[in-house]
């Protein structure tokens, strides 16, 4: 037995170990080990060990995050290979250990030993005889474990082993990496193949810390596909587990920590990677959902790469069985037999988009509803006239296209039915009518599912369930797949705005041919060369961004359609048939470009205002009629300047357009060039339009301005009744304004959807907490009656939030008794509630007292994106470094909205508005105050920074100049 007599212990008599055994569950470092019991009916204990007598070097920590001055503590040299000496060695496997000294703080020294006695090897001296640690300093060889120590130290000198071998062991070092400025570009860069790593911990079944090597990045790893239950913190900083969150903690722990796995990368989301975890002895995530330890989730089972079905069959299993998490679970179906689940029918009739009438074998008529797909139907409340009666096969577009699919697919022929789930009887509410308890089912005829097959025409699409909402179909995978394909393509065959045999070829190409690696600059080449083409995956997956975001348009359509393009300008350019029509209030161009595509140019709105109607009629016609000078050298028929008709457009040739941006519609915003000369110019030099005051903004300002001076001084057409203001002399005075620069402590308590935030100044605070103390005394003594109450807009109450207190809230809108809008007016969120959690709110503590202490802000000199994406990402990001903390605030500028204002960490004086423009999650908003002329340039660098790194909205460089490499052209 080893003594226990302990180096840096307290000292006592000499004792007799008490051999005692477990399985090492840890490798903390190279003399500490978490070693833990056998389960029995759920997690075992477990308890740290540090070996005695010897010393390994320190791992790498990294700086505690509410310590600012704190930096990263790299490895000591030869810690990281102690470490991996022993956790190759021992995890998992069982050992015996004897404690020697405990100090009072609870730190346990003593030895282990690998198997089930002290015969067996010791760990400590096998440390050691590598050259991977040291006896202790100052410890004297008293004793034969020691002397072995000594020993065995002294043959790994000679051997020159580990740390005793020539150099400073510089090359044991890692480089750990504890943060990946792009995420989304990491992952991809990785083309989900796998990569070998370690897993260093589990936060939960689902979700783990790994380290990837060789490069040493430590990251955070979420199992694609499913969600184990987790641990709720408690606002006292301790974790609630839910059901089974431990049980299936361990699941996870006892497999894979630290074990030597593959990862494959699979995606990206909110900065969390997605992944699946291999290990020799079979993969995780779908053992964890056998074992009824997880469940499928919709938002991300799509990216799982070994396919959804397995995922949902592994689930199934669980669910039959009711392991765990579905003990309490019943089957849609659990009252049918097996006769009525799955059956052979006939089709009579088809009702509706989603419902047929079925024959079965027995004689009997059955009315079977698809499963979870919705036909075709109207948006908005007035888009069908009251007084006229709805014929929804007629009136909603696409109903009647929906039905004869169905009826000339299925009328007459015999289906496979599978039943998925009945969904009972619903009563008329307000809203919606009452319906009949439903059969919905899966119909197939020759394999061919016809939900999906409805889904991927766009005839219909696919229902949205709640998490634990069950009640769905068996291939419900196969229709969201479904959607998704159709969506994407579909948008971008109605951006291009093709014709229709155009769309039926690339449609009909991109089915066949979806899953390969290519894709055509051009519709005709797609069709004809096949696989041959290039590029399909990586143009199709910018396509889909950029439709998503509505931003780099034209250089997809430039790609698509195979549009040359000038290299030294920033703007697209190409040439093509050009048809212009002019009416009244507007000006724009069709545009025909290859034969392919035909699309509308508004002729530079941003720098030429809309024709308006001069005040006398018949002067406006009298000049709309005259042949004019610009009408003659552009070739339009006279009438085509008419204010009252549409005329036959005239073709033109030999133009060029310059396309700057895109507008909701689709439409192109631009220039047009004949022959050299901007039509735009030439307008407002023919005194036929006004320059705009947002052409202050384009590069073609000045002719624009000269050519409006010199048409007013002409006094025609739309400057006839112009007079020239007299110019008055004022002298100037020059007014110098500094930016203010004035802090407040504030904290911050709600960020909401579109990047504002609620605040609560921190010198009112104690007296908040005093009055909210008070009204909750005031209600423990008399609680409000349930339903005495009758809330109406507008109007102050008190309203029980979802933790059971009671808080200060205003009415915004009544639905129903059920559904009752409030804003709690001192922390800045809202609620839908019952009239039942609603009550009058006391005199004694109403805003006459204390005014409501949310106040609204917008941070300054920043443009949040308005893809919901990239918002989402920006607003997750502040919601993570700022919400429920102390910041400071200082007022930027007023608004109509809300103050806009900068806001800075209360610790490191960062400021958290920079900080997003240097994650690349924000643009930067230019303003000309001289003031802020400093803090602009500060964001603007930053906002540079972020492109050359491409970072989030610049992963595919400026989209705002629609000149992306990623495209294929450089700057």
């Amino acid at each position: 037995m080893a003594s226990s007599a302990q180096s840096g212990g307290s000292s006592g008599g000499p004792a007799v170990p008490t051999v005692q055994r477990g399985i090492i569950k840890m490798v903390l470092s190279g003399c500490a080990i978490i070693v833990r019991g056998q389960p029995r009916g759920g997690p075992p204990p477990e308890r740290q060990i540090n070996l005695s007598n010897i010393r390994a070097g320190n791992l790498a920590r990294r700086a505690a995050a509410t310590q600012p001055d704190a930096k990263d503590t790299p490895d000591e040299p030869w810690a990281f290979p102690a470490r991996e000496f022993l956790r190759k060695k021992l995890i998992g496997k069982e050992v015996c250990f004897t404690i020697e000294n405990k100090t009072p703080q609870g730190r346990e020294y003593g030895m282990i030993y690998l198997g089930k006695d002290t015969n067996g090897e010791n760990i400590a001296e096998s440390l050691v005889a590598e050259g991977l640690a040291t006896r202790r300093e100052g410890m004297r060889a008293n004793n034969p474990e020691q002397n072995r120590l000594s020993e065995c130290e002294e043959q790994a000198k000679a051997a020159k082993k580990g740390m005793w071998s020539e150099g400073n062991g510089s090359h044991t070092i890692r480089d750990l990496k504890y943060t990946i400025e792009n995420p989304r570009h990491f992952v991809d860069s990785h083309h989900q193949k796998p990569v070998n790593a370690i897993i260093e911990h589990v936060r939960d079944g689902s979700v783990v810390r790994a380290l990837l090597l060789p490069d040493y990045y430590l990251v955070t790893v979420m199992l694609s596909g499913i969600k184990c239950p987790t641990f709720r913190r408690e606002a006292d900083g301790s974790e609630t587990p839910e059901p089974f969150a431990a049980e299936a903690k361990f699941f996870t722990e006892s497999r894979l920590l630290q074990r030597d796995v593959q990862i494959i990368l699979e995606s990206c989301h909110n900065q969390n990677i997605l992944g699946t975890i291999l290990h020799p002895n079979g993969n995780i995530t779908e053992l964890l959902l056998k074992e009824g330890f997880a469940r499928c989730v919709d938002w991300s089972i799509a990216v799982y790469t070994r396919g959804a079905e397995k995922l949902r069959a592994a689930e199934r299993f669980a669910k039959e069985r009711r392991l765990r998490i579905w003990r309490d679970y019943v089957a849609p179906t659990a009252n049918l037999d097996q006769k009525d689940k799955q059956f052979v029918a006939k089709v009579m009739q088809v009702l509706n988009a989603d419902a047929i009438v079925v024959k079965l074998n027995s004689g009997d008529y059955k009315t079977i509803h698809l499963s979870s797909i919705r036909p075709p139907r109207l948006e908005g409340e007035n888009t069908q006239d009251k007084n006229k009666k709805l014929r929804p096969l007629y009136d909603i577009p696409y109903m009647f296209e929906a039905r004869e699919f169905l009826r000339k697919k299925l009328i007459g022929k015999k289906v496979n039915v599978t039943v998925d789930y009945i969904r009972p009887a619903s009563p008329a509410t307000e809203t919606v009518p009452a319906f009949s308890e439903r059969t919905c089912a899966t119909v197939t005829i020759g394999g061919i599912n016809i939900a999906e097959a409805l889904v991927s025409k766009g005839l219909a699409t696919v229902i949205r369930y709640r998490q634990d909402d069950d009640q769905r179909s068996s291939h419900y995978d196969e229709l969201l797949a479904a959607e998704a394909r159709y969506s994407f393509v579909e948008n971008l065959l109605l951006w291009h705005q093709t014709c229709d045999k155009q769309r039926e070829v690339f449609w009909k190409w991109l089915t066949q041919h979806r899953s390969c690696s290519s894709v055509g600059t051009r519709s005709e080449e797609a069709s004809a060369q096949g696989k041959e083409t290039c590029a399909a995956a990586e143009l199709l997956r910018m396509a889909k961004d950029c439709i998503a975001r509505r931003k780099c348009l034209s250089t997809v359509l430039q790609i698509y359609l195979g549009i040359p393009k000038k290299q030294s300008s920033s703007c697209l350019f190409f040439s093509g048939q050009v048809v212009l029509k002019l009416w009244w209030n507007t000006s724009s161009v069709v545009l025909v470009s290859n034969s392919i595509c035909q699309r509308k140019l508004a002729l530079s709105p941003s720098c030429l205002q809309a024709l308006n109607a001069p005040e006398e009629p018949e002067t406006s016609q009298a000049w709309c009629r005259k042949e004019s000078p610009s009408a003659r050298k552009l070739h339009f028929s006279p009438r085509n300047w008419c204010c009252s008709e549409r005329l036959t457009p005239v073709s033109l040739s030999q133009v060029e357009v310059e396309v700057e941006s895109m507008d909701k519609a689709g439409n192109f915003i631009g220039w047009l060039h004949i022959d050299g000369a901007n039509l735009s110019v030439l307008l407002v030099e023919h005194a036929l339009s006004k320059v705009h005051f947002t052409a202050e903004r384009s590069s073609y300002y000045k002719s624009l301005l000269s050519a409006e001076e010199a048409a007013k001084q002409k006094k025609e057409k739309v400057w006839a009744h112009y007079e020239e203001q007299p110019v008055e002399e004022v002298m100037p005075v020059l007014e110098e304004k500094e930016r203010s620069a004035s802090y407040k402590p504030v904290f911050v308590t709600e960020i909401t959807d579109d990047l504002h935030f609620y605040v609560q100044d921190v010198e009112t605070g104690t007296q908040l907490e005093k009055l909210m103390e008070n009204m909750r005394n005031d209600i423990a003594s008399h609680p409000p009656v349930e339903g005495s109450y009758a809330p109406r807009r507008g109007e102050f109450c008190i309203a029980k939030f979802v933790d059971g207190e009671w808080y200060r809230a205003r009415v915004e809108k009544v639905e129903s008794p059920a559904k009752i809008h409030v804003f709690y007016i001192d922390y800045g969120n809202r609620e839908v509630l019952p009239s039942t959690r609603l009550g009058t709110l006391s005199p004694a503590f109403s805003t006459r007292v204390l005014p409501a202490q949310a106040t609204e802000y917008a941070f300054a000199f920043i443009q949040v994106p308005q893809d919901d994406d990239a918002r989402t990402d920006a607003v997750d990001s502040v919601v993570r470094d700022i919400q429920n903390t102390q910041c400071l605030l200082n007022v930027e500028h007023l608004s109509a909205g809300c103050p806009h204002v900068t806001l800075q960490f209360a610790d490191s004086k960062g400021d958290v508005g920079l900080g997003l423009v240097k994650e690349g999650l924000v643009m930067v908003e230019v303003r000309k105050e001289k003031q802020f002329q400093k803090v602009i340039t500060e964001y603007l660098n930053a906002q540079e920074s972020a492109k050359s790194a491409r970072l989030n909205l610049w992963r595919y460089g400026d989209f705002r100049a629609d000149d992306a490499d990623e495209f294929g052209y450089s700057r």
